[in-house]
C-alpha cells in the first residue's frame, strides 16, 4: 500500500510556478529519496507532504490522510527531522527521548529508540556533550518517540564526516528494518544509492527521471567502462577492443556490454605480450552521473 501518494502537484508564488504538476508514489516500509538542485522544487514538495506548507493544485495524500487538514492522527503517526533541531542541551539523551514520548498515545520504549539510532553507550551523557554525529542521532530518536509510520528526513548527513555519515546510513537501515516508511532528501548521490529503494531527481520544478537507483537513467542496461593506461611500446590492442576504444594521451576507454569477456580479451592480450595495465579501473555509471548528465549539472542537490 502507498504511504505517501502525490498527484498532479503545483505550487505557485504569485508568477512563480516553483511545482509543477508532479507525481510519486512512496509504498508503506520503503526508503524514496528526492533530488534536486536548489529552487528546484524539492524542499517546497517536502513542506507540503508534511503539512506545513498549502499548495495551489493537485491531491496529495499521507497515511490517508490530506496534509492541508492538519489532521491530529497524521501528526501522530509520521516523524519529521529537519535540517535543523533544537533540544535541551542540560537534558541526558534518555530524558530527551522520554519528554518527547510523553506527547504520543503510543510512544516506543526509550531503550529501543535510543538502540535503534546508536546511542545506548551515550544514554546517560548530557545533550550538550554529544558530537554533531550524535546530535543529529538524537534528532532522529525525537522523531522515533511516538514510533511513527513514516518519516521525513531531510538532509540528514550534511556536515558529517565520512565515518559519522556511515554512521548515519546504519540508523536509516535499521529504520528500515522495522518496517518504517522514509521520505529522504539529501545532497550527496552515494547516499541515495546507497540508501533508497526509489529515487525521483526533480528539476525547475518538475521531475525528470525516477526509478530505482540501478536503473535509473538506464544504469541497469549501460555499458561498463573499462580505463586503463598503455604503456608506450605495448602495441596496438586486439582489433575487436581497438575498434572500440578511446585513447586520450595513452589513457584508453572502452564501454562494454560484455564485461567478462572484455576483461579476458583485454587481460590476456596484455599477459602474453608482458604488458602492465596501469591504473585499470572498472566501472559503471554512477548515480551522480546520471544526475549531471540530467541536470546538466544545475547547481547542486537541494
Amino acid at each position: 500500500m502507498s504511504a505517501l501518494a502525490v498527484r498532479d502537484l503545483r505550487k505557485r508564488y504569485g508568477d512563480l510556478e516553483a511545482v509543477r504538476g508532479i507525481s510519486f508514489t512512496v509504498e508503506e516500509g520503503r526508503v524514496f529519496a528526492l533530488l534536486g538542485p536548489n529552487g528546484a522544487g524539492k524542499t517546497t514538495t517536502v513542506e507540503i507532504c508534511e503539512g506545513f506548507r498549502d499548495r495551489t493544485s493537485g491531491t496529495v495524500s499521507v497515511l490517508g490522510h490530506d496534509p492541508a487538514s492538519r489532521s491530529r492522527d497524521m501528526r501522530r503517526r509520521i516523524g519529521i527531522v529537519l535540517q535543523s533541531t533544537g533540544v535541551d542541551t542540560y537534558l541526558t539523551v534518555a530524558e530527551t527521548v522520554e519528554f518527547y514520548r510523553r506527547l504520543y498515545p503510543s510512544p516506543r520504549a526509550v531503550d529501543e529508540i535510543v538502540e535503534v539510532v546508536g546511542l545506548r553507550e551515550k544514554r546517560d551523557t548530557r545533550v550538550g556533550k554529544l558530537s554533531g554525529g550524535q546530535q543529529r542521532r538524537l534528532d532522529v530518536a525525537v522523531a522515533l518517540a511516538g514510533d511513527p509510520e513514516l518519516l521525513f528526513l531531510d538532509e540528514p548527513t550534511t556536515g558529517f564526516d565520512p565515518a559519522a555519515r556511515r554512521g548515519a546510513w546504519e540508523v536509516v537501515r535499521n529504520l528500515r528494518s522495522l518496517g518504517k516508511t522514509i521520505f529522504l532528501t539529501t545532497h550527496y548521490m552515494d547516499e541515495a544509492q546507497a540508501l533508497a529503494d526509489e529515487v525521483a531527481i526533480i528539476s525547475r520544478g518538475l521531475i525528470v527521471a525516477q526509478g530505482p537507483p540501478r536503473s535509473l537513467g538506464g544504469r541497469d542496461t549501460a555499458g561498463t567502462r573499462l580505463r586503463f593506461h598503455l604503456p608506450e611500446g605495448a602495441g596496438d590492442l586486439p582489433p575487436s577492443l581497438d575498434s572500440a576504444a578511446v585513447v586520450v594521451d595513452r589513457t584508453v576507454e572502452l564501454t562494454t556490454d560484455d564485461p567478462t569477456r572484455t576483461l579476458h580479451e583485454l587481460t590476456g592480450w596484455a599477459m602474453e605480450r608482458g604488458v602492465r595495465l596501469d591504473d585499470l579501473e572498472v566501472s559503471r555509471p554512477t548515480l551522480e552521473d546520471v544526475y549531471l548528465a540530467i541536470t546538466g549539472g544545475e547547481g547542486g542537490a537541494g
